[in-house]
């Protein structure tokens, strides 16, 4: 992988087309300073400074292909009140497409972490996690059907907050096998059974463990994770997630498997929150604009190094990437 191919992959970017269907989350963030404890409880003081709010879930995943210079289109739900106003305001800031988005009577999921210097000290949610019925399943389900032509690939970002349903993917494997399109998806455990004959899913470490059934504890085990996850889900390719570990690649090419392990590239690691949607987004926009889906994994990898060196929920530029091949390039 040449730097002036990573080049032209990127120039290619601006002309792809990316929809993002899933789970919108608003991540809210309080910085502040830990100076004492509480007289009250053994619990530290926060002293705030600054209150943030940012992209989450599948918004997060749109967020990374737009600092990529893609285009990209986010399909799902948000709630009538005050945090669905924020999201709207939030993805009209980053210029993210919202004709896909539909306001719903639950509320909008809030994730708020409070920030102590560099460190996480506690996270509270506030979410509905029912399953879409009725008028607002059918309503979601039309948007994708009339719209997925107009693609050059879909990513389903699955926080399993009730959005994800085995008719969605029914309708995305049909225009798969019908189209050749792109498909990949960011999993959550207890929901692997729905992910069969996808393009690519993207699980963690602990995902992967759960969804093929094998405790990863060394190469060996990964590995037969990777082979178990690519047969029971009959999908063409598995990238495993490993933290400092870095990245496994499992791919199918004609009857055997090609597996490709990257070394992590992160310096430092400061918070690894988003990081997946970082990976996943990465990956699809480079392979559709034309990388192999090796290199893709190698240009999400870096990426994903970038971003668990900020604080909070957050993406990678072209050029930040680009900053780090060219201190370290890929062979």
């Amino acid at each position: 992988m040449t730097l002036s191919n990573v080049e032209k992959i990127f120039g290619n970017f601006k002309d792809k087309k990316i929809l993002v269907i899933g789970d919108i989350i608003l991540d809210r963030y309080i910085f502040g300073k830990v100076m004492r404890i509480s007289p009250e409880a053994p619990v530290p003081v926060v002293e705030v400074y600054e209150e943030q709010y940012r992209l989450g879930g599948a918004a997060n995943v749109a967020n990374n292909i737009i600092a990529l210079g893609g285009k990209v289109y986010l399909c799902g739900i948000i709630g009538k009140g005050s945090a669905g106003r924020i999201v709207r305001d939030l993805l009209t800031e980053r210029g993210i497409q919202q004709d896909f988005i539909f306001d719903d009577i639950r509320r909008t999921t809030v994730k708020t972490r409070i920030i102590g210097g560099n460190q996480q000290i506690v996270r509270f949610d506030i979410e509905d996690r029912k399953r879409l019925e009725g008028k607002a399943k059918e309503t979601f389900i039309s948007m994708i059907k009339n719209g997925l032509n107009n693609f050059d690939a879909v990513i389903v970002s699955d926080y399993k907050k009730g959005v994800v349903s085995e008719e969605l993917f029914r309708i995305l494997v049909n225009h798969k096998k019908k189209n050749g399109s792109f498909v990949a998806v960011d999993p959550k455990v207890g929901h692997f059974r729905l992910y069969k004959q996808v393009s690519l899913i993207t699980p963690n470490i602990v995902e992967a463990s759960h969804g093929a059934e094998v405790e990863i504890k060394d190469e060996k085990t990964l590995i037969k994770a990777g082979f178990n996850l690519l047969k029971k889900l009959a999908c063409d390719s598995v990238l495993i997630t490993r933290g400092e570990e870095g990245m496994s690649l499992f791919e199918k090419q004609n009857s055997d498997v090609n597996v490709t392990h990257l070394p992590t590239v992160a310096k430092k690691v400061f918070d690894v929150t988003g990081a997946g949607d970082t990976v996943i987004a990465t990956i699809t926009l480079a392979y559709v604009a034309g990388a192999s889906l090796v290199d893709a994994a190698k240009i999400a990898n870096v990426a994903a190094g970038i971003v668990v060196g900020k604080i909070g929920t957050a993406a990678a530029t072209k050029e930040e990437i680009m900053e780090v091949l060219k201190a370290h390039p890929y062979a």
